[in-house]
């Protein structure tokens, strides 16, 4: 784990690090906030999952967070979204396949089975390596994100509940099995089987008896993807309604998919993540 990069901010200091990945089989770059806090005793931490074309630069640049960071003394941690390098598969034609597209699974499939285990990844490897390096409270940790990496947050917490104090997302793909993306992802990576896309699934998790304390999801009304069926939240609300999981949907009128929407409401997110975080 060698830091490449660290910047003050807010008293604290925002790290870039680059490790060789056991779950990957490449070398991986992230990056972590850790708050002035972290200075004096380890500190909680809240993984951000960015989504589709993105890396871990995205995140720390334009969201803002790390301002609340620093008021709560949480750790902000940004994985990158995918495997990189020369000898990983990808498809440069594509957006939504490969480099910059991880959808947080495990493939199975060739090509993408040799370095595409990015569930192992964020839900184990990066944050065992990282509570063993820097000054942060072992297992104390919630998750988040946006689009792609909202999905990834929902089905971290959904099939790891007792691994995570709280989740949210910021327009998260709800039910990537009757999305486009998801199923062009899903298929590549996981086969034809469908039965293989129900362990990464939000809204089947859910459905199947998946369990989390509660739930916080903000959608712009004005999301292209939205519009474009890609997300479908109220398809998640509907199944958690009849599940009995709890949820708060939040429609956001007028805002669109950006890192302007992000940036607007995620000091709310990053208090209600401090609540349960901390206990109180």
């Amino acid at each position: 784990m060698q830091c490449i990069e660290s910047i003050k901010e807010f008293g604290g200091y925002l790290n870039r690090y680059r490790h060789d990945s056991a779950a990957c089989h490449c070398e991986m770059t992230f990056s972590v906030y850790l708050p002035p806090q972290a200075e004096t005793g380890r500190v909680p931490a809240l993984y951000w999952l960015s989504g589709l074309t993105c890396t871990d630069e995205n995140a720390r640049v334009k969201a803002g967070a790390q301002r609340y960071a620093a008021e709560h003394g949480i750790a902000l941690v940004f994985p990158d979204t995918s495997p990189r390098g020369d000898d990983v598969a990808g498809v440069a034609e594509r957006y939504d396949l490969g480099k910059g597209a991880g959808f947080y699974v495990n493939a199975t499939q060739p090509p993408w089975a040799t370095h595409y285990q990015m569930y192992t990844y964020v839900s184990e490897e990066l944050p065992a390596l990282l509570e063993a390096n820097l000054p942060l409270l072992p297992g104390v940790k919630s998750v988040s994100g946006h689009s792609m990496g909202g999905h990834g947050a929902l089905i971290c917490a959904l099939k790891d509940p007792a691994g995570y104090k709280s989740v949210s997302a910021f327009a998260p793909i709800c039910h990537p099995m009757e999305s486009s993306w998801g199923q062009g992802c899903f298929t590549a990576y996981l086969g034809d089987d469908t039965q293989a896309w129900q362990a990464y699934d939000a809204t089947f998790l859910v459905e199947a008896g998946a369990r989390v304390a509660d739930i916080l999801i903000d959608q712009g009304t004005e999301d292209e993807f939205y519009a474009g069926k890609q997300l479908l939240p109220e398809t998640f609300q509907a199944a958690c309604a009849r599940a009995g999981q709890a949820v708060t949907l939040r429609m956001q009128d007028g805002y669109d998919h950006s890192y302007h929407f992000i940036a607007t409401f995620i000091g709310e997110h990053i208090a209600y993540h401090a609540r349960a975080l901390k206990g109180s």
